[in-house]
């Protein structure tokens, strides 16, 4: 027997009974035996169940449900609206349905596209046509010709999803055409990249560009015929090289003879594409470019016996007879170098000009018109020195204002004397180690220079001026030990008056000390020594001030605690150990320090009676109660110290 049916019929049977006992039960009718629990087979659903059922049966659900698919996230379009409910949702807990199209749908392809159909499939219908690919961007875009073509004529085996791994070269599905033997293109051996001549749009007329390839066509060779290069079909390994074609011509070549002048193969040298005769030699594309008379001069006379190859580029290789026969001066007997550019251009051999500024020694003042004979004797235009001594060597001994050689001076004529003229010299002082500056620059050289002495004399101030140091009263330098180092208060524009910056010790005067005296610390002239702390100076205000008493409050002589160096009094102290704000002390030192005369006694017990802090250390391992016990555990005023 079928059960469930059965049990569907029996429950319909029963509704109606069921409908009426409801009824009775309203009426006042006999009382309604308890139901059983019935479970809802869709899951968990919040929608009334009268938007799908009736009132008669649960089966079948109305003609038109109250439900709208949208609501699901998942709206029916295409080809989705005419499948059966039950097509998809199989279970009667619709929520227990995928989205995805594989779950729905056997993959054809064998996850060759990946799960996302929606990539080549609608909800139209399952077949597609080949621009619903998106135009193969993926790997191979379909243009041209490639649009009409069907996906089977390439994906010969689609049937079964074989829609990966297809080459992307023409000649994959292009080798009959390549073997075509309209133009054999085996035998010629083509290059397979077909694209070189062939478009998408149309296989015949393929064109061929030359000037895309390694031998671009221009003059001449735009007109030849193709077989007259390409001959039998060789279109690989014809060179490109101008020799590769023309040796015929570069051997036959009278004018000059290219063979026998060992002329190089090199023929765009000299030829072009435009035609092969006349041609033109560039001479200013070689190593000799050719400037000044050499334009004019015949090939032959330099190219002798149609040398065109190992001929030198230095002048000397065409000049030496010139050089050897040149008298004026005599070129080879002076040593002169065989660098002929040095004096001579191409302009013409003579006249020749010598730049001397070009040399280790330019010429400078009364140098540019000194005869060369003067310096370059018996015509020694090599070995001669650069230095001024060397040719000065006689003003050096004879000068007497200073003598040179008796103050020690040094050779390097070039600190006092310059080319312009020997006499007058003049001596920068500023470029020595004693640059002069205020009085220095008008003292007379031999104030200091005594006895011509121009090499050993002291920088320092003290070794000049010993004698204004021992000599100054105001105040005795030398009695007062005085450093001597004079720049300290003294400047060079004048000895006095002097000047002393205390800033620059290591005691700099602020606040009052600016205004005080200089002997009301430097006590009898006592420069050296003096003590920078304040209680050396100040004990007596120490010792004698009473509000506080210092000494028998136990003050520290650290006076810079509490006053400062604009005034003594209106001093401050800052509590820095203990707040004064603690407890009701308000500020008030009384308050804690009962002693006026003693500031080291301290009370606490005064504020904080016995009973109160018994109660508060109960249990604390050595609570005694005295304020100094009361500081050892609350130096900083608060609870636990």
């Amino acid at each position: 027997m079928d059960w469930k049916r059965w049990l569907v019929v029996i429950g319909a049977g029963m509704l109606p009974l069921m409908a009426g006992i409801a009824a009775q039960q309203q009426t006042g009718g006999t009382q309604e035996s308890p139901r059983a629990k019935v479970t809802n087979p869709h899951g968990a659903m919040t929608m009334p169940c009268q938007d799908c059922h009736t009132k008669l049966s649960w089966k079948p659900i109305r003609s038109m449900p109250e439900f709208k698919h949208e609501s699901t996230g998942y709206p029916l379009r295409g080809m989705h609206e005419k499948v059966a409910c039950m097509k998809c949702h199989t279970s009667l807990n619709f929520k227990n349905v995928s989205k995805n199209c594989a779950d729905c749908h056997a993959d054809i392809h064998r996850g060759k596209f990946g799960a996302n159909c929606a990539q080549c499939h609608t909800v139209k219908g399952w077949q597609v046509s080949t621009s619903a690919i998106q135009n193969h961007d993926n790997r191979f875009p379909l243009v041209g010709a490639h649009v009409l073509v069907e996906c089977e004529q390439c994906h010969t085996n689609e049937a079964v999803g074989q829609f990966v791994g297809l080459s992307t070269a023409c000649y994959t599905c292009h080798q009959k055409d390549y073997q075509t033997p309209v133009i054999n293109h085996v035998t010629a051996k083509f290059p397979t990249t077909c694209d070189t001549c062939h478009s998408m749009d149309n296989w015949l007329n393929a064109k061929f560009n030359h000037q895309t390839g390694p031998f671009p066509l221009t003059g001449a060779h735009l007109t030849v015929p193709c077989a007259s290069c390409h001959i039998n079909n060789n279109y690989t390994t014809i060179p490109t090289a101008c020799s590769g074609c023309h040796m015929p011509a570069y051997n036959s070549t009278t004018n000059p003879p290219h063979l026998t002048s060992g002329l190089p193969t090199t023929c765009e040298v000299c030829h072009s594409t435009t035609a092969w005769i006349p041609a033109s030699f560039n001479h200013n594309n070689t190593k000799f470019p050719l400037t000044g008379a050499h334009v004019t001069t015949p090939c032959a006379t330099c190219h002798v016996n149609n040398n065109y190859t190992t001929l030198p580029t230095a002048c000397s290789g065409c000049h030496m007879p010139a050089y050897n026969s040149t008298t004026n001066p005599p070129h080879l007997t002076s040593g002169l170098p065989t660098t002929c550019e040095v004096c001579h251009s191409t302009t013409a051999w003579i006249p020749a000009s010598f730049n001397h500024n070009a040399t280790k020694f330019p010429l400078t003042g009364a140098h540019v018109t000194t005869p060369c004979a003067s310096c370059h004797v018996n015509n020694n235009y090599t070995t001669l020195p650069t230095d001024c001594y060397s040719c000065h060597v006689v003003q050096f001994n004879g000068t007497t204002n200073p003598n040179h050689i008796t103050s020690g001076f040094p050779t390097d004529c070039t600190v006092c004397h310059s080319t312009t003229a020997w006499i007058p010299a003049t001596f920068n002082h500023n470029n020595t180690k004693f640059p002069l500056t205020g009085a220095h620059v008008t003292t007379p050289c031999s104030s200091c220079h005594v006895n011509n002495n121009y090499t050993t004399l002291p920088t320092d101030c003290y070794s000049c001026h010993v004698t204004q140091y021992n000599s100054t009263t105001n105040p005795p330098h030398a009695s007062s030990g005085i450093p001597t180092t004079c720049n300290v208060c003294h400047s060079t524009t004048a000895w006095s008056p002097a000047t002393f910056n205390h800033n620059n010790t290591p005691f700099p005067l602020t606040g009052a000390h600016v205004t005080v005296a200089c002997n009301l610390c430097h006590i009898n002239n006592v420069y050296v020594g003096t003590p920078t702390d304040c209680y050396s100076c100040h004990a007596t205000q120490y010792n004698t001030t009473t509000n506080p008493n210092h000494i028998t409050a136990g003050f520290p002589t650290t006076c810079a605690v509490c006053h400062n160096t604009t005034s003594w009094l209106g001093a401050t102290f800052n509590h820095t150990w203990f707040p004064t704000n603690h407890g009701g002390a308000n500020g008030v030192c009384a308050t804690c320090h009962t002693n006026s005369n003693d500031y080291t006694v301290f009370t606490c017990t005064n504020c904080h009676s016995k009973s109160s802090t018994d109660s508060k250390h109960s249990g604390v391992q050595g609570y005694v109660y005295n304020s100094i016990n009361c500081y050892a555990c609350h130096a900083s005023g608060g609870g636990g110290g």
